[in-house]
C-alpha cells in the first residue's frame, strides 16, 4: 500500500494576489458566515448563537473571536453580575450584507426550489427585494436596516429551537433578537 503525503491546509492564500483570498482568510472558516448571518438576523448573545447554529461551543468562540479581532463584530457588555457580553455587526460587518444576499439566493435557486426559507421585502412598502438588495418598486438599495425578513413555505414552522420560533416572525435585519429564554 503506498502512504500518502498530507500536506496540512493552511489558514491562509499567502501566494494569491486575490481581495476574495484575503475575504475568505477572514470569513472563508466553516461556519463563520453563519454567524454572520444570524447577527443580521438580530442574534447577540452567545447562548442564542449556539442553539439556532448546532455549533460546538469551542468553535463558536473561535468565530466570535476571529470576527471581533478582524472588526466584524463588536463585543458589548450588557451585564455585570455575572459578565454577560453581546456580538453586535459593526459597518464592516453589514457591508457583507450583499455577499450574503446573493449567496443565500444563490442557495435557493440551486437547493431549495420552490419553497424559500425566507422573504427579504423593503420594510417602507412591502416590495421583495431584488438580487441586489434593491426595492423594484422605490428603485432604491435599500439599506440593511429597512430590510424586513419575513417567513417563507420552507421554514419548519414548529422548530425546536427558541431563536427559531422567534425568527417565524417578521422583523427587520439587526432589530435585536428577543427569545424567551433571554
Amino acid at each position: 500500500m503506498a502512504k500518502v503525503d498530507a500536506m496540512a491546509l493552511g489558514k491562509d492564500y499567502a501566494t494569491q494576489e486575490c481581495s476574495i483570498a484575503r475575504a475568505l482568510e477572514v470569513v472563508g472558516e466553516r461556519w463563520t458566515l453563519l454567524v454572520v448571518r444570524d447577527a443580521l438576523y438580530g442574534v447577540r448573545r452567545y447562548n442564542d448563537f449556539l442553539v439556532h447554529l448546532g455549533i460546538p461551543r469551542a468553535v463558536l468562540a473561535a468565530r466570535l473571536q476571529t470576527l471581533t479581532a478582524e472588526g466584524i463584530l463588536e463585543k458589548r457588555r450588557y451585564q455585570e453580575s455575572p459578565p454577560r457580553d453581546e456580538y453586535v455587526l459593526t459597518d464592516r460587518g453589514i457591508g457583507l450584507w450583499p455577499t450574503l444576499r446573493a449567496l443565500g439566493l444563490w442557495g435557493r435557486e440551486q437547493f431549495t426550489g420552490t419553497r424559500p426559507l425566507r422573504y427579504f421585502r423593503h420594510a417602507d412598502c412591502g416590495t421583495e427585494l431584488g438580487p441586489y438588495g434593491e426595492c423594484g418598486a422605490c428603485g432604491t438599495v435599500v439599506p440593511v436596516e429597512d430590510v424586513l425578513m419575513e417567513p417563507g413555505p420552507g421554514l419548519d414552522p414548529d422548530p425546536a429551537d427558541p431563536v427559531s420560533r422567534v425568527l417565524l416572525r417578521p422583523k427587520r435585519l439587526l432589530e435585536p433578537l428577543a427569545t424567551e429564554d433571554a
